[in-house]
């Protein structure tokens, strides 16, 4: 806020147990991405987002359709897929303020780094998410051409819904709320 940038949605840092066991985190730790980092693929993102490179991880995201606002009842999976407008295959682009992320996460956690969120470029919206096997869908991550690395739906929770609906309630419990057409 102290910034001034737009916010255009959420990340959910740690999503897998296998990350939260290498940064040293008790749980998932969500992240603010903002307008000037989120661009449509294909993308050309400019050296001033960046501070120190830190990696770039394949995801999926949601872009929502309707408003998950604050309220004091915890919101239910279908709720939180009621609410989903779309699915896009994405890349964050990871950053960081400090020289060794791992070691700055264990002492002070992602947190205090916006959970290492920097840029996000997602691809083509489908609007007809459900049908996808999103725990068993793999997604292949390619930079300029060159393999990078390979990931499946499953390592976000069990289910990609599953970590929405998880940050949609961590926001609950903060007085927060997730707004229509933003990403997460």
């Amino acid at each position: 806020e102290r910034l001034d940038w737009e916010p255009a949605g959420w990340k959910i840092g740690a999503a897998s147990a296998e990350v939260r066991h290498a940064e040293g985190l008790p749980s998932p730790a969500p992240g603010r991405l903002h307008r000037r980092g989120v661009r449509a693929s294909p993308a050309i993102l400019p050296a001033s987002l960046f501070i120190n490179y830190r990696n770039s991880e394949c995801e999926f995201a949601f872009r929502l359709g309707a408003d998950l606002p604050p309220r004091e009842a915890p919101y239910a999976e279908d709720e939180v897929r009621a609410a989903i407008e779309s699915l896009m295959p994405a890349v964050e682009i990871g950053d960081t303020v400090f020289e060794d992320w791992y070691e700055a996460s264990a002492y002070l956690g992602s947190c205090l780094d916006n959970g290492g969120a920097a840029a996000f470029v997602y691809g083509t919206p489908i609007r007809d998410w459900q049908a996808v096997d999103l725990p068993n869908a793999r997604i292949d991550l390619h930079l300029n051409g060159t393999f990078i690395k390979s990931g499946f739906g499953r390592a976000a929770m069990g289910h990609p819904v599953t970590s929405l609906t998880w940050l949609a309630n961590w926001l609950r419990e903060r007085g927060r709320g997730l707004t229509a057409g933003e990403i997460v």
